[in-house]
């Protein structure tokens, strides 16, 4: 029998993460890679991890070993909560829950509010997990461009006009994954109004929003949001690790019971001896103190990359300029396709993400790329671009 007959419509027409797949030809002896999107490794706290969790197992391992309850471990969302307020994040209306990683939140969200055919706008390039999550409940997906300061708010209008069956606005609105671009303070504002005047609802997902390493702060979405429509999501993975698979969603309230039922069926909890740790982690030492550790090293890496990019590549490809994060985008010339870019690279040794595994249409042909500058050595960063910028002339036939 052919299995694949059986396959429900939700799933049927999913395609692979390309960004997942790129890294089963990453065990190539060699390689520098520029594919992957997780923070440095080196940056982990292990030791104190370690140290964390083996006062944790001796002396409360019934707890940490434990079932847990579905909305999350309650002194780590008190501590979530009371930063959330801090920011401006968290309304009167709101409460908060401990997913398992950022990723999840934006799963649940969707299971709670789409119907099959109902639209959801996404930034375009945008993140590979949110368009394959939306893709998952058979949401129409609309794309709209992301220009130098955020999202094109003009076609957000035009797109809301033209389709009447739109239900959310997906934006990753702070150092943006794949682009590294930011929205401005006035697009963001235009944002929430055009969000009043079609009615519709606004996931905020900021993984990278506390990784500033240049420029001026600017408020989130949801600390403007006056009429409780933005769903904001954060993660633990991108200041912390990954690995401990901890986010988080701010939300009102009603919202959040129908997530925490759908979460009943999916995982039941988050893991425990993870939130454990992060909680204890994050009230004996100084979190802020850690993610200004965090914004040095990716400041660092991300100039160097920039400037090695402006010394060795064609001055026709152009790159972003994040303030943040761990991804800037790159285009090449018009007529030109960063998949077969991408080919040459990898017999050269080098690895990036092809703009086609972050746009809605992931048949089309795109010239634009991903790279990500916070896993790789400093000295492989200058000796990786160096040898993308060779393969780039070539491939340009300069």
């Amino acid at each position: 029998m052919d299995i694949t007959t059986k396959f429900s419509d939700k799933v049927k027409h999913l395609e692979a993460s390309a960004i997942r797949e790129i890294f089963k030809l990453l065990a190539k002896p060699g390689i520098i890679s520029f594919a992957g999107g997780a923070p440095d490794p080196e940056l982990f706290p292990k030791k104190e991890f370690a140290e964390l969790a083996k006062e944790i197992l001796e002396k409360d391992g019934n707890t940490a070993l434990q079932y847990g309850i579905t909305e999350g471990y309650a002194p780590l969302r008190t501590w979530v909560k009371n930063r959330l307020v801090s920011q401006g994040v968290l309304k009167d209306t709101d409460d908060v829950i401990i997913g398992s990683g950022g990723q999840q939140g934006i799963d649940l969200a969707t299971k709670s509010l789409i119907n099959p055919g109902e639209g959801i706008v996404c930034e375009e390039p945008s993140f590979i997990g949110g368009l394959n999550c939306f893709r998952s409940y058979n949401a129409e997906l609309y794309g709209v461009p992301v220009l130098d300061d955020g999202i094109d708010t003009e076609a957000l209008e035009e797109t809301l006009k033209a389709h009447k069956n739109i239900k959310v606005l997906y934006t990753i609105s702070t150092f943006q994954n794949p682009s590294g671009i930011t929205i401005s303070l006035e697009k963001r504002k235009k944002i929430l109004e055009l969000a009043e005047k079609y009615d519709f609802l606004i996931y905020e997902d900021n993984p990278y929003g506390e990784l500033r390493f240049e420029g001026e702060e600017i408020p989130t979405l949801k600390s403007m949001d006056k009429a409780g429509r933005v769903i904001y999501f954060g993660s633990f993975s991108k200041i912390l690790a990954p690995g401990m698979r901890l986010g988080f969603v701010s939300a009102p309230a009603p919202l959040l019971e129908r997530m925490i039922i759908c979460k009943q069926t999916e995982d039941v909890h988050t893991n425990v001896l993870s939130q454990m740790i992060a909680y204890e982690f994050v009230t004996r030492y100084s979190i802020d103190d850690h993610i200004k550790k965090l914004r040095a090293a990716y400041g660092k890496k991300c100039r160097l990359m920039m400037d090695a990019m402006d010394k060795y590549f064609p001055a026709e490809v152009k790159h972003t300029c994040p303030e943040g994060g761990l991804f800037l985008f790159c285009t090449l010339p018009v007529g030109f396709d960063s998949k077969e870019l991408m080919k040459k690279a990898l017999e050269r040794n080098v690895a990036f993400v092809p703009g086609t595994s972050c746009m809605i249409d992931d048949k089309a042909t795109y010239n634009t790329f991903r790279m990500n500058y916070s896993t790789a050595s400093e000295e492989d960063i200058e000796k990786g671009i160096k040898a993308l910028g060779e393969v780039i002339y070539e491939f340009l036939g300069k």
